[in-house]
């Protein structure tokens, strides 16, 4: 049985031993050097993600409360790499703080709560994981405390979390009382479509909208961006919506799968809205902060599209596009979070005429801008015409025409910025930035990622492969 255990909660106690360092390394008698403690850190992280690829096993733990196979670790393996790119670009702004270890504690028990939310075959464990997700990410939204928005984000945070796990607990126990359980496999043996379970149905899916920014349950996102800390902002704009999709997928085209005929309306006109008002809202925005918030409400419209196809092929093409947008929102975030921690600049303004001062970092904000707008040869065009095209095979054809025109409005803010990097000019051009080895390393895994992966096409066969369940 034991042995069960540590096979099958690999992946969980390693995040968990490496949480228990760095507690005992805050709590030891001695004071660690800054840059000793980040590249501990770093150090830690990469071997968190190399060790998800080795020793993996399948089955269930606790009467199917908790499940892994071979795609959940993969997805595991995802929001992992995210979390280390997101320390290794975050380095120059984590060696001003004196909280680093404290930073860490909180970012690494999101995680685990992500992670046991992910392997959930039952509504109380993933109930319990998403807690451990977003309580603690609230606290490091407020990390930058002598900052008023900072404290403004938190705060706007945690209440927009209360409220919609709120309405999650609402429909958790409308669920319960009309099956009389809370295991997914029990759930989707006794749905029958009743009046009743359908409403619970509208609240577990309002919950869920409000974890990931959809339309109209987006209010929160750009405040809670602009204001948090962009390493922050990074974390939760891609580990966190992640993770919330990849329970989102399966919860839908198994446990919920008897209401396709109701969910996938509702879809219908949240993709649409999604889509078209986190456009329009992005073509305003002068703080790029704002601008990728509602880029990536935007980028959720898509994700919803190919989620509507409800098959094999929209669950891989989901997975897909996380991969992807993991790269291409992170090689973004990363060239502002820079800027950012070295000169305090965040506005389109402040970034005309970068590309005669650093070169680098245009190339790596370019890439990453176009891909998150689909244009060839980045793997974000891949993307998400695996999106589109698991939409069309549900024959919703004039919800991939809306789609196909919406990535046509988003090409003008993605240039936007680009066209002030190329070709405005500017008096007093960002200086010439010193960046530290780490970060480098991590915005050209990031922009070199975003080639590769739109030709490697082996590895949307392999996510396909391992989607065959749905």
């Amino acid at each position: 049985m034991w042995n069960d255990i540590l096979a099958l909660l690999k992946q969980e106690l390693i995040v968990t031993f490496i949480i228990l360092i760095l507690l005992t390394i805050k709590v030891g008698a001695t004071e660690w050097k800054t840059d000793n403690i980040l590249k501990l850190a770093n150090l830690l992280l990469l071997i968190n993600f190399m060790a998800g690829f080795v020793m993996n096993s399948e089955g269930t733990l606790f009467n199917d409360m908790f499940h892994t196979d071979r795609l959940i670790t993969l997805e595991k393996n995802m929001l992992s790499l995210a979390t280390l790119i997101i320390s290794l670009q975050s380095y120059d702004w984590l060696k001003t703080h004196k909280h680093i270890l404290e930073f860490y504690v909180l970012m690494l028990s999101t995680l685990l709560g992500m992670f046991f939310m992910i392997s959930s075959g039952n509504l109380l464990i993933f109930y319990l994981g998403l807690e451990l997700s977003t309580i603690p990410l609230a606290a490091i939204a407020n990390f930058d405390l002598g900052k008023r928005q900072s404290s403004e984000a938190a705060f706007k945070l945690i209440i927009s979390s209360a409220f919609s796990s709120g309405l999650l607990l609402f429909g958790i126990s409308l669920v319960y009382g009309t099956t009389g359980s809370l295991s997914f496999e029990i759930i989707r043996q006794q749905l029958d479509g009743s009046s009743l379970q359908l409403y619970a149905f509208i609240l577990l899916l309002s919950g869920f909208a409000f974890k990931i920014s959809v339309v109209p349950f987006h209010l929160w996102t750009a405040d809670v961006y602009e204001g948090a800390p962009v390493a922050v902002t990074s974390y939760l704009s891609v580990v966190s919506k992640g993770a919330i999709f990849f329970v989102f997928v399966p919860v839908l085209y198994t446990v919920f799968k008897s209401l396709a005929a109701h969910w996938y309306l509702m879809l219908f006109l949240l993709s649409i809205l999604t889509m078209l008002i986190g456009n329009l809202f992005a073509i305003r925005q002068n703080n790029l902060k704002r601008l990728l918030a509602f880029s990536s409400i935007s980028q959720v419209g898509f994700i919803l599209v190919g989620i509507s196809g409800s098959s094999t092929a929209g669950s891989a093409s989901v997975i897909y596009f996380i991969l992807i947008y993991i790269f291409s929102n992170l090689g973004a975030f990363g060239v502002v979070s820079l800027i950012s921690a070295l000169t305090g600049k965040e506005t389109i303004e402040d970034y005309k005429g970068l590309y005669s001062t650093n070169p680098l970092l245009s190339w790596v904000l370019t890439i990453s801008l176009f891909s998150l707008a689909g244009i060839p040869p980045t793997a974000g065009f891949f993307g998400k015409f695996f999106l589109l095209m698991a939409g069309a095979g549900h024959g919703n054809y004039e919800l991939v025409i809306i789609a196909a025109l919406n990535m046509v409005i988003a090409l003008y803010y993605y240039l936007r910025v680009v066209k002030a990097i190329f070709m405005d000019s500017n008096e007093h051009p960002i200086e010439k930035l010193k960046i530290s080895i780490l970060p480098k390393l991590a915005m050209l895994a990031c922009a070199g990622a975003i080639i590769i992966t739109g030709f490697a096409g082996w590895i949307y066969d392999h996510i396909s492969s391992l989607s065959t369940g749905f």
